[in-house]
């Protein structure tokens, strides 16, 4: 048994207590796909909403596709970081489909949603270019805090690299090489 100094505190004891009232924005983490089918289903009824409330109006949707890549890259979780600008253009091109006119069945709606693509592209860089900016900043604070975490444990070896346990090498240094043995790189 551990002494009393060395004990953790109960879940909870060290953080301060919120009041009764306060509320917390919420912090999902999707994976991937999840973050794909969030993308894809927003984007869908907001181009339904789209079409209903605003007659089709590309600059709206545009607009409302700005948010949902923020919101998507924001609670996809850190393993999953690359995907965010992935779904971004997909959710784009899904949610156009009711947006979009359409005359003269598939082939009218399919021009139309070409057309939607190609005039309506600088949205579709926006959201992607917002999407690919919050990826990369949490990208960079994860790796932040892992080298930070690494240093309080004195770890002198970078977090991840290749002699550290979990990627591949045993966590001992590696032999020196000797005349003769072909050199690594």
């Amino acid at each position: 048994m551990r002494p009393a100094a060395a004990r953790r505190p109960a879940p909870g004891a060290g953080a301060p207590a919120r009041p009764a009232g306060a509320r917390h924005l919420p912090n999902p983490r999707l994976t991937g796909l999840g973050g794909g089918l969030f993308a894809g289903a927003v984007m869908l009824v907001l181009g339904f909403l789209d079409r209903l409330l605003f007659g089709g109006s590309l600059t709206a949707y545009g607009v409302l596709f700005l948010p949902v890549c923020a919101l998507t890259a924001l609670w996809i979780r850190s393993g999953d970081l690359l995907t965010a600008p992935v779904v971004a253009p997909i959710a784009f091109a899904v949610g156009l489909l009711p947006a979009v006119p359409g005359d003269g069945g598939l082939g009218g709606r399919l021009m139309a949603l070409i057309t939607a693509l190609a005039t309506q592209a600088g949205w579709l860089y926006g959201g992607t270019a917002v999407a690919a900016a919050l990826v990369g900043v949490r990208a960079v604070g994860r790796r932040r805090t892992a080298t930070a975490a690494a240093a309080r444990n004195g770890s002198a070896a970078r977090p991840g690299g290749a002699g550290s346990p979990g990627r591949g090498g045993s966590g001992t240094p590696r032999p020196p090489r000797g005349p003769g043995r072909p050199t690594a790189r």
